[in-house]
């Protein structure tokens, strides 16, 4: 079995909010390592990343922002990692 990985940055911790940012990782030989399709996302939501078979192996912790920096930028905090196996 190799393991492809998928990491999804959503714009909500909910996993059905839209996809904002993406990486994918392909340990099968089958193509790169890291993988890409331009601008589009690989799925819409992560809800849409489960139902084509993708596995849910982490979700980021909610931590919410200290006083007075609400509006700060720094890095997406809603990462979500997905996995399959294959032969």
């Amino acid at each position: 079995m190799k393991q492809q990985v998928l990491v999804l940055y959503l714009a909500t911790s909910a996993l059905d909010a839209d996809v904002v940012g993406w990486a994918a990782y392909d340990g099968t030989g089958r193509t790169n390592p890291t993988t890409g399709d331009g601008d589009q996302p690989p799925y819409r939501t992560g809800v849409a990343a489960l139902r084509d078979g993708w596995r849910l192996l982490q979700a980021s912790q909610l931590i919410p922002p200290y006083p007075g920096h609400e509006y700060d930028m720094s890095f997406l905090k809603h990462e979500f990692f997905f996995e399959k196996l294959e032969q």
